[in-house]
């Protein structure tokens, strides 16, 4: 898959106004995420010529600078969504993370300290799983995820 290949929601381009005040750093230094793509590919050229190359842009932000790095490298994209399992009392208090392929990490000082119990948790994930599935299918349609076995993965 090429690196145009990945749908990505629309992103309004802002004309006028002040930058929000989240991104003063990217402002300075950047013109757009394109722009810090294009710059980030001019330091990994020394990557460019590695068989089986793969980019994985984490939505929806890495996937902007992703696409320029994979173009510029000559490299496959694709789109790696991970989704935070937040605590049901405190949403932003992460107890672990879950991402395409299956991959599912821990935070199990969290999960001891906060008391969860196993059906809290499996409620939690199992929102989150489907969370996760509608954004891949969002993100990359009917494609399957591309194997990372055995690649030089590059992920932003």
């Amino acid at each position: 898959m090429c690196a145009r290949n990945i749908a990505r929601p629309p992103v309004r381009k802002r004309t006028t106004g002040p930058r929000p005040a989240y991104a003063p750093c990217m402002s300075a230094l950047f013109e757009d995420r394109e722009d810090a793509g294009r710059r980030l590919a001019s330091s990994l050229m020394h990557h460019a010529r590695t068989p089986g190359l793969l980019v994985l842009g984490l939505p929806r932000g890495g996937v902007p600078v992703a696409a320029e790095v994979a173009r510029a490298l000559g490299a496959e994209l694709d789109v790696l969504v991970v989704r935070k399992l937040g605590l049901p009392w405190q949403p932003e208090l992460a107890m672990g993370a879950i991402a395409s392929g299956g991959a599912q990490v821990l935070n199990s000082e969290v999960l001891e300290l906060a008391g969860v119990d196993t059906d809290t948790f499996q409620r939690v994930l199992a929102r989150e799983r489907e969370e996760l599935a509608r954004r891949e299918r969002l993100f990359r349609g009917e494609r399957a995820p591309i194997d990372v076995s055995a690649r030089t993965v590059i992920v932003i």
